[in-house]
Order: C-alpha cells, then sequence, then structure tokens
C-alpha cells in the first residue's frame, strides 16, 4: 500500500500542473448498493433524507439511472473510467489485480494528469481485498485513505478507518454492538455508535480535505461502506425506524416459480417470501443506513458552505448498484436486473452552472460520469469512452429527458458461485429484456404496465418478435463495445 503523510501529500499537491482558475472542484460521493427508490424527495414517505433532498432542489437528479454491472468491482471500474466492465476485463468481486493498461483510464488519474488535487477516502474495491489489503494502483490521487468492510482484520498501519478508531481509543470488536435493541433479530440490529462508525471516518477526512487540506481545483472521492449489509446501522438511527410503518417488499406468489425457474443463476441468496421473515425490521435498519449515509453527506455540504467553496463544486452523488431488499423474494446482489438492483440514484449539483430542481427522465448510465466531468472541467474526451456526456442535458442544450435510446449492464462469472454465470439487459423507454447466457429463459418486462417486474414477457407468444428485435439490440451493443485487443501495427 502506497501512503504518505499528510504534509508530504500537500506538498506533492502543490507541486502538481496547476489547473485552470475557473475549473470547478469535484465531489463524487458514491455509496453502497443504494437501491433508486431511497430518497424522500424523489417519491419515498417512509425514509427522511433531508440533505439528499436538498441536494435534488438545487440540482439535477436522473431517475432512470442504471448501474453497468449489478456487483461492486465490475460497476466501480466501469464508472471510474467510462467504459464497459467487460472491456477492461474486470468482471468479478475477487479479481487478482485491475489491468495496469486501464489505470491511465481512471478519471482520478485524468484529473491529476490535469492539474487537479485528488483524494480518496473509504472503499475503492477495484481488486480484491480478499485475507489482503487491495493493491495501490497508478490511482493519481495524492491522499488515499482505504478500508473495506468495517471490521479489524487488516492490518492497522494499512486500514485506516481501524488506525483511526485505535487512535481515538477505540476497539472495534467492544464498541461493535454494544447497544442492541431487544425487540429486533440479531441480524438487523444496532453495529457501531455513530461517532465510530466508517461513513463518520469517511466525513471526517473529507470536511478535513474540504477546509484546507488540498489545492484548488480539487477532486474528492467518498466512498461510504453504508449502506452495504451487514444491515448494522448505528443504535442512534436505528431506534428512530419504525417498522411496522414500511411497506412489504415486492412480492407475489408467483415469484417462487419464476425464481425456481432461474435459481441455478447466481445469487447471494434463494428466494423466500418476505411475509416469512423479518422483512419490515430489514428494511428498517437499510433505510437506517440510508438516513445516517444523509447525515454525514449533509455534514460534508456544510463543509463546502462554510469555505465558500459550494458554487463551484461539482457535485456528483450516486452508487455503485442497488439491493434487491427482499423484493421477489430476493436480498442482497448477483446475476439478476431488477429495478432495485440496477437501477441507481444520480444526482448532479453545481450551484454557478446548473439549474435547480430538476428531475430528468432520460435514461442514463454510469459510464456517463467520466465523459460528464469532462466537459465541465473542458478537457476532451479520448475515444475509447463508452459513456455519453450529460453535460448537454445538464446545461439545458440538449432535452432533459432524452439521453439514450437504451441502457445496458452485464453480469459475467462475478461471485465466487458455482454456476459461473453469464447474463445482459437491455432497457429501452418501456421494456426491459434479461438474456441468461446457457439457461433456457430470460427476462422481458414491460415497465410502462409492470413497473414491479412481475409479469414475464419472454415466454409470450405475443411478445417473440420483440424479444428477438431486442436480443438482436442487445448483442450489437455487447458486440460493439468489445475489447479489440492489441494495437493494429500493420494490414496484416
Amino acid at each position: 500500500m502506497l501512503r504518505r503523510s499528510f504534509l508530504q501529500t500537500a506538498a506533492a499537491a502543490a507541486a502538481a500542473t496547476p489547473a485552470a482558475a475557473n475549473e470547478p472542484n469535484i465531489l463524487l460521493f458514491c455509496t453502497d448498493q443504494q437501491r433508486f427508490d431511497t430518497i424522500g424527495a424523489l417519491g419515498n414517505p417512509h425514509i427522511r433524507t433531508p440533505n439528499l433532498d436538498r441536494l435534488v432542489a438545487n440540482g439535477v437528479a436522473f431517475q432512470n439511472a442504471y448501474c453497468q454491472t449489478p456487483i461492486c468491482t465490475p460497476s466501480r471500474a466501469s464508472f471510474l473510467t467510462g467504459c464497459y466492465a467487460s472491456s477492461l476485463h474486470v468482471n468479478r468481486n475477487g479479481n487478482q489485480y485491475f489491468p495496469e493498461r486501464f489505470q491511465e483510464r481512471l478519471i482520478s488519474r485524468i484529473l491529476k494528469d490535469a492539474g487537479y488535487d485528488c483524494a480518496m477516502v473509504g472503499k475503492f474495491h477495484l481488486s480484491s481485498s480478499y485475507r489482503r489489503v487491495e493493491p495501490r494502483l497508478n490511482d493519481g490521487y495524492h491522499f488515499f485513505e482505504w478500508s473495506h468492510a468495517p471490521r479489524n482484520d487488516w492490518p492497522e498501519d494499512q486500514h485506516s478507518y481501524i488506525r483511526w478508531l485505535r487512535q481515538r481509543g477505540v476497539d472495534f470488536k467492544t464498541e461493535y454492538g454494544k447497544r442492541r435493541f431487544p425487540d429486533r433479530p440479531a441480524e438487523f440490529n444496532a453495529g457501531i455508535a455513530a461517532e465510530y462508525h466508517e461513513v463518520t471516518w469517511c466525513k471526517d477526512y473529507a470536511t478535513r480535505w474540504i477546509r484546507g487540506g488540498l489545492n484548488r481545483p480539487w477532486f474528492v472521492t467518498v466512498n461510504t461502506y453504508a449502506p452495504h449489509p451487514p444491515f448494522h446501522p448505528p443504535p442512534e438511527f436505528l431506534e428512530r425506524m419504525k417498522p411496522d410503518s414500511i411497506p412489504l417488499p415486492l412480492w407475489r406468489p408467483e415469484d417462487a416459480r419464476s425464481q425456481k425457474m432461474i435459481s441455478k443463476v447466481d445469487f447471494q441468496s434463494k428466494a423466500k417470501d418476505p411475509a416469512t421473515y423479518a422483512s419490515r425490521m430489514m428494511k428498517a435498519a437499510y433505510y437506517a443506513q440510508v438516513e445516517f449515509v444523509d447525515d454525514a453527506f449533509g455534514q460534508v455540504v456544510k463543509a463546502l458552505e462554510d469555505t465558500g467553496q459550494l458554487d463551484n463544486t461539482l457535485i456528483i452523488f450516486t452508487s455503485d448498484h442497488g439491493e434487491t431488499m427482499g423484493d421477489h423474494g430476493l436480498t442482497h446482489k448477483g446475476c439478476r436486473f431488477y429495478e432495485g438492483l440496477a437501477h441507481v440514484p444520480l444526482i448532479f449539483s453545481w450551484p454557478s452552472r446548473l439549474p435547480k430542481g430538476v428531475r430528468s427522465k432520460a435514461l442514463v448510465e454510469l459510464t456517463d460520469l467520466v465523459p460528464t466531468i469532462l466537459d465541465a472541467v473542458g478537457r476532451p474526451r479520448p475515444e475509447y469512452l463508452h459513456g455519453k456526456s450529460l453535460y448537454p442535458v445538464l446545461t439545458g442544450v440538449a432535452d432533459r429527458d432524452r439521453h439514450r435510446e437504451f441502457a445496458r449492464s452485464e453480469y459475467h462469472d462475478a461471485l465466487d458461485l458455482p454456476d459461473h454465470s453469464h447474463a445482459n439487459m437491455l432497457r429501452n423507454d418501456r421494456y426491459k429484456l434479461v438474456c441468461y447466457h446457457g439457461h433456457p429463459t430470460g427476462e422481458l418486462f414491460d415497465l410502462e404496465k409492470d413497473p414491479h417486474e412481475f409479469h414475464n414477457l419472454w415466454s409470450d407468444p405475443k411478445h417473440l418478435a420483440l424479444r428477438t428485435e431486442l436480443a438482436k439490440q442487445l448483442f450489437d451493443a455487447v458486440m460493439l463495445t468489445t475489447d479489440p485487443g492489441q494495437p493494429r501495427i500493420g494490414p496484416m
């Protein structure tokens, strides 16, 4: 792990190539495993997210944004480079390394080379952290405060969150679960107190940098582990949740039959009726984690306000993928593309440049982040990008509700599970097609008539022509973004 002291990295930042004075600061705040429907202002009356609500009111919210793979590492590789994960050969959680030849595509590396002072706190996860500290890349970050799952089984000097706790005289194992609620099951109960939580650690570093640790312009990436499982929020946030007021997950009896048909397709859980377990308490714990993240995000934005940097800071809030949260009988993630898993929040705010209170229905991919950032800072877009810049939509030059003809997502042997599943999704303005490669069935949903994805039209003869048309469109899209391999040096 490459690490430098705060003073050493500040000196290195001062020596960086200066960027243009009018270029914005950039705050990329990325949560882990947060569904699209977890923001109060965007339609969820059962959750309190005042700071994200304020961001929606002061910016542009894309209500149809999709991740390019429903699993952590390939999704992060994709949105940090603007390329599909399969074209980078980064298809799995647990991969040995992130390819050296693609490291120069990381947006942090591009911005660093453009004169930005770059800092990252939290989860990175471009390669495996299994029984090791994730290897550091040539990523362009001057400050790099790394953590992964908030546990204490990594070396103290290489896991910044655990080191931060010990500097405060706190032992993670002793504090975790110190305050529990007897009316809630262990798997959906309280974890560590808010003041010692990994989210607070992320917030502390981010606000420190914003208040004076970086040269301008800067790029700060905040990657909280929450609301990723385990669903153990701080007790202060869990105790205010009322599970009985939260609706059950999406479920109909036919879900049991549907999931049985694709039961061999990789997933982290097996289908079960949400009425047979404490699913409302699960959602309450998950929502509590989101509310806690919202609180920390608000404090980061306050640091921007206090230092007079808010007007010239481009804020991007998103998540790497969603969480099934009991829908269709499933929890966690894997080879499915239901709305709760593939559909993610995406909000932009830049008070001095972008309109306020805009809600876009345009289809958007997370691959679109990198070209959008490059347009915002006035830098050229490389030819290899698969993403399409949202900047014309953000600035009102283009139709706010039109961007892509379709969004797609992929899954390639992403989890260490026996089936080694492969699948692709295409979602246009009305329909969603999912092809589970090597399996006799797939999924086709009419999201206009069936937004909760209960009625699979894959085998409906009336939709055969549509299925064929969408499958060809999906196949073309996959082939046209396939990595061509080594550079051509001659005609033969």
